[in-house]
């Protein structure tokens, strides 16, 4: 697949201006009864992640931060010839619920092609991202809800999900 750049921008406007409706819907659908939700979530997910290259956006490495556990730790740590501790003062810190984060945004081991400079032994909270594909999508959906204007996929999925639940439009699972 060719890299396509993605307009930020132009994203960020648009998901904005449609998050209160995706929010009440994602906050909602619990009452809604679809049958299927996480199976039809899945192939939606499927659908976005071919029409959506993430190394043409990275927008999860330029403006989020994983929540890192203590075996990711370890395992980059080590991977810089590094002690956990001395890993820890150099890039991260401990928010107000007790995780540890980057210090700062966009990611330290971002590289300006939005590769991921320790992809192979990336944070398990990366891997996942955005962890659409590894739940069920009501429990999920409270991940959505920041997820949706930080990452395209994430929008897209909860876009036709909207289409396909609130405007009955089956063809969005077409593609």
């Amino acid at each position: 697949m060719a890299t396509k750049k993605i307009d930020l921008k132009a994203f960020r406007i648009k998901s904005g201006r449609n998050r209160k409706k995706y929010t009440t819907f994602l906050k909602g659908l619990h009452s809604r009864k679809v049958k299927q939700l996480t199976a039809k979530a899945k192939k939606l997910n499927d659908l976005a992640f071919k029409k959506i290259d993430c190394l043409a956006c990275g927008n999860c490495c330029k403006t989020m931060t994983p929540t890192w556990q203590p075996a990711d730790i370890k395992r980059v740590a080590a991977y810089f010839k590094m002690t956990v501790q001395q890993f820890k003062d150099k890039w991260l810190y401990k928010d107000e619920a007790g995780d540890w984060m980057n210090t700062k945004t966009p990611c330290q081991f971002l590289q300006k092609d939005n590769k991921c400079s320790i992809y192979e032994i990336r944070p398990k909270d990366c891997s996942g991202f955005p962890h659409l594909q590894h739940t069920d999508f009501l429990i999920g959906r409270e991940v959505n809800i920041p997820n949706m204007t930080s990452c395209p996929i994430t929008y897209e999925v909860v876009e036709r999900m909207y289409k396909l639940v609130v405007e009955k439009d089956a063809t969005v699972l077409n593609d």
